[in-house]
């Protein structure tokens, strides 16, 4: 079957010697990021980590807000939202919304010259604001007790994704707002019962974004898969931990 995880690829991977642009997506950053090893696996060796569990209903939410956002761009409107929080802004009317949004196939796209990467991201909204401003904004989906918050430390994969999103349409020649904003949904779990529905409180938290570390980074990405020695991993890292660990175990062990 097409869609089982192939433990070692051989499509996909960087070759120093191609002079071909090298494709290079906001999550694959935000791996090196977290683990230079499990990054360099990945795209060099084709080892990639084994993938995670659909978020079906964090999907479902995404595709709602899509919609609802998308009758107020037809509109020219402002989504209640935005009033609620004081936002002077309605949702970007543009030609290539839809391409943007496909991180899988399309997404926004630049040419990074220096190291010849294609970097490539699929934003979930964009907002335009009076001044002309691109606002970049992300939907996120849970269920937990308590306000929604960006001061998790795992959430830093959150701030790094509007930090790319907001260089590359930078990069794009769009003038981009430095606030982004995060539409974070978290479902109401105390109702008396569940009566086939679940309810969301909404939250739109502003963000400040940071993008002066994606031209490093990208720079470091290169040195690192142009090395043909594997990289240290990261502290911490539980992919490399566990592989450590089971390869001693399984080191005598054939199949």
């Amino acid at each position: 079957m097409s869609n089982l995880y192939n433990p070692k690829r051989t499509r996909y991977l960087f070759d120093p010697k191609s002079k071909e642009p090298f494709r290079i997506s906001r999550s694959k950053i935000d791996l090196y990021l977290n683990c230079p090893r499990c990054f360099y696996l990945d795209l060099r060796l084709g080892i990639g980590q084994p993938p995670g569990y659909p978020f079906s209903l964090n999907s479902a939410v995404d595709l709602l807000l899509k919609k609802e956002f998308d009758l107020h761009r037809a509109a020219g409107s402002a989504h209640p939202l935005m009033s609620a929080y004081g936002i002077e802004a309605i949702p970007l009317a543009h030609e290539l919304m839809n391409e943007w949004r496909d991180a899988k196939h399309a997404g926004i796209k630049y040419l990074h010259s220096p190291t010849n990467f294609l970097v490539t991201g699929g934003v979930d909204d964009v907002w335009v604001n009076p001044e002309g401003e691109y606002i970049i904004v992300d939907y996120k989906a849970t269920a937990k007790s308590g306000e929604v918050s960006l001061d998790a430390d795992w959430q830093i994969g959150y701030k790094r994704q509007m930090e790319v999103y907001q260089w590359l349409f930078r990069r794009n020649g769009y003038k981009v707002s430095e606030t982004g904003y995060f539409v974070y949904c978290n479902g109401i779990t105390d109702k008396e019962a569940f009566d086939g529905k679940l309810e969301f409180e909404v939250k739109v938290i502003p963000y400040l974004g940071k993008t002066d570390w994606v031209e490093k980074t990208l720079f470091d990405i290169h040195q690192t898969l142009l090395n043909d020695q594997l990289p240290p991993m990261a502290e911490g890292c539980t992919y490399c931990r566990y592989v450590q660990a089971a390869s001693e175990v399984l080191q005598p062990v054939t199949f």
